[in-house]
């Protein structure tokens, strides 16, 4: 299996680099544009979500992102060195969005429901810090999966 690894700064500015290469990587493994849009905001999400929550001393953290390719499928594990949260909890508000205008939306949880639905498969450990793994499998669409 190969891997490809970066570290950046727990900062926005930096997620950028991530969403750049995981498209250069997708697109290598044969991945639909429309499945690499939906990495983009999957992986943008569990990021944005290690730079709010991770690291949370006055020194700037770092991200742990890795991309890896193998079995039809492409793997990005993204990991920060913060408190972690109570998943389990979490997963009880990662339900579709409701409301009737975007100022009613109840905060929290959409980020998770948005990788919950935009991928294959979606983990996280708490152990130390937090890892989110996401999945996502190449589909051949001439079969029409």
């Amino acid at each position: 299996m190969n891997d490809v690894r970066l570290h950046i700064p727990a900062a926005a500015e930096y997620l950028d680099i991530v969403r750049l290469s995981l498209y250069g990587i997708a697109s290598k493994l044969g991945f639909s544009y429309e499945d690499i849009e939906d990495m983009k905001v999957a992986v943008s999400e569990a990021c944005n979500n290690a730079v709010l929550h991770g690291e949370t001393s006055a020194t700037l953290g770092q991200i742990q992102i890795s991309y890896e390719l193998g079995d039809g499928k492409l793997t990005v594990k993204v990991k920060d060195d913060g408190p972690g949260f109570d998943y389990e909890a979490q997963i009880g508000h990662s339900q579709p969005p409701v409301g009737d205008s975007l100022s009613e939306l109840q905060s929290g949880g959409l980020g998770m429901y948005l990788m919950q639905a935009l991928m294959d498969e979606v983990t996280v450990n708490t152990d130390q810090g937090t890892e989110i793994t996401l999945v996502k499998y190449v589909t051949n669409e001439r079969d029409g999966l």
